[in-house]
């Protein structure tokens, strides 16, 4: 199947051929789904804590946070061009026809292009919009007046103006105050000079980025980054990566065989967000903040986000510091019967760990090798939020062995839809995955785990492309916060859908929660 030459791009990528024909047996046979038990709810899977509970945790997480080297680490490779589909349908289908005009102007509704355009002066980029426009020898108001819409569109879009659906979200401005506009990575800096701090008074923030936008990125922090220290009195520490390509996935035809591109060479394609997890690997930290790009708010509203990062983290450190101390004991000596009841019964009701039937009866020393095991993991404390109707995995009970369940955060591609129990589970699930979670990646003797080794390879989804023309299959990696974590040790928390304000789409910058607090 493979030639000397494949060989050689195997080579190149860091990629083996074993590898390459396990993820074209995946093809082949596809991705089992997951076994759902029941879905997480409130006390059966996620914590819902009170005010007294709250105010304890981000008080431990205050004292506490000076014993880790805290990482923001933001996943920020995307291109905004899904951002602005409607638009790009929009500026090829009107022609400026009556009915057209008619029908635009009847369009009220908020995702509607009539709404973008007609609140363009309220949205952040509007001054760097009027400057391309003007340049051109144009104004908004004439292109509205003449109907020159498609053209208008086209300064937010394309090269010759903003060039923001060739752009990575992390450079589009997201929000406005009075000294200018702020991109949402700069939002990320400011974010993370509130809870991102180590022990050294540094606050480090960790992109992940595309190659081709490397320069960008540096140039953009080298105006701003001056700004954000002296604004918030912190010293702030930016690092890049790129997605490897050693965790690109191969294409395949229509016929399972490796897709090939016009000048006989095999096509890789990126493996999506659980490629991170090598980026995740080498980060030099061990309390690891997580957060996508798009998700961000204005300082006007931070609070809250400030108040739960730390709520989650500071959970994170509490369980993490009786997790560890069990370890070291467990590690010098045998725990005595005393000990490894107490450890059950906090992995019961802090972790919300199930333990086969008949365990407490076993002899100490299964008891003790079972707990350890258990418990010697990488850590995620994430934020589940209530189901409102936004996309996004949810938390669930899965089944990992005949007497062994885990809780997961699954994605609806990872299910049986056709199964009515499978249907059923997901129709009594309460909340979603919003992507905030805070990691802990090194064990009781502060060494770094190596993170591959928690994954499950039998996770991942296949899906339909095309490539010159042709039908091609593409295969995602397992998730990072899915397939990519399902080894790790995972507590779900409550946190308000106000800590949950993602861009997934241009009018989303219209929401009142990104506008500034003079506008609308």
């Amino acid at each position: 199947m493979f030639t000397a030459a494949d060989m050689k791009q195997f080579e190149a990528r860091g990629i083996s051929p074993a590898i390459i024909q396990k993820q074209i047996g995946h093809f082949i046979h596809g991705f089992p789904p997951v076994k759902l038990i029941k879905p997480a709810l409130i006390g059966d899977g996620i914590f819902s804590f009170c005010e007294d509970e709250i105010a304890y945790f981000i008080s431990y997480f205050e004292t506490h946070m000076g014993t880790s080297r805290v990482v923001k680490f933001v996943p920020a490779s995307g291109a905004a061009s899904r951002m602005f589909k409607q638009v790009f349908t929009f500026m090829e289908t009107f022609k400026g026809t009556a009915g057209e005009k008619e029908a635009y102007i009847r369009d009220q509704e908020f995702h509607s292009v009539h709404y973008l355009i007609s609140h363009l002066p309220q949205i952040a980029f509007y001054r760097d919009l009027c400057s391309v426009v003007s340049a051109s020898g144009l104004s908004y108001k004439e292109l509205t007046e003449k109907w020159l819409l498609p053209e208008l569109l086209g300064f937010i879009v394309s090269e010759h103006g903003l060039n923001y659906a060739n752009l990575p979200k992390g450079l589009l401005l997201f929000h406005d105050y009075p000294q200018g506009a702020r991109t949402s990575a700069e939002e990320h800096l400011a974010e993370a000079a509130h809870y991102a701090l180590s022990r050294d008074g540094i606050a480090r923030i960790h992109f992940t980025i595309s190659p081709e936008h490397r320069n960008r990125f540096d140039e953009l922090f080298r105006e701003k980054k001056a700004y954000y220290e002296q604004l918030f009195g912190v010293v702030i520490e930016i690092a890049f990566s790129e997605q490897m390509a050693s965790t690109d996935t191969v294409a395949v035809d229509e016929s399972n065989n490796p897709f090939r591109t016009a000048d006989g060479r095999i096509l890789f394609r990126p493996g999506g967000h659980g490629a991170l997890l090598e980026n995740l690997n080498r980060i030099d930290g061990d309390l690891i903040f997580i957060k996508n790009i798009d998700n961000i708010a204005p300082d006007r509203i931070k609070n809250g986000t400030y108040r739960y990062k730390k709520l989650i983290g500071g959970y994170l450190l509490y369980i993490r510091d009786r997790i560890h101390a069990f370890l070291r004991d467990a590690s010098d000596h045998r725990v005595d019967a005393t000990g490894l009841d107490e450890m059950q019964a906090f992995c019961s009701t802090h972790l919300f760990m199930s333990f086969p039937e008949g365990f407490s009866g076993r002899p100490p020393e299964a008891r003790q090798s079972y707990l350890t095991d258990g418990l010697n993991r990488p850590i995620r404390v994430c934020g589940m939020v209530k189901n409102e109707g936004e996309p996004g995995g949810g938390p669930f009970w899965v089944e990992e062995s005949a007497d062994r369940m885990s809780l997961q955060v699954v994605e609806s591609s990872q299910i049986d839809l056709s199964d009515p129990v499978q249907q059923a589970i997901v129709g009594r699930s309460t909340h979603f995955n919003p992507v905030d979670l805070v990691c802990s990646i090194r064990n009781f003797r502060g060494e770094p785990f190596h993170l591959a080794a928690f994954v499950d390879e039998e996770t991942g989804f296949i899906s339909e492309k095309s490539s010159g023309g042709k039908i091609l299959k593409a295969q995602e990696l397992p998730g990072l916060w899915n397939g990519a974590m399902a080894g790790w040790i995972t507590v779900f928390v409550e946190v308000p859908i106000r800590t949950f304000n993602p861009v997934k789409v241009i009018n989303d910058l219209l929401r009142e929660e990104h506008l500034a607090e003079t506008s609308g």
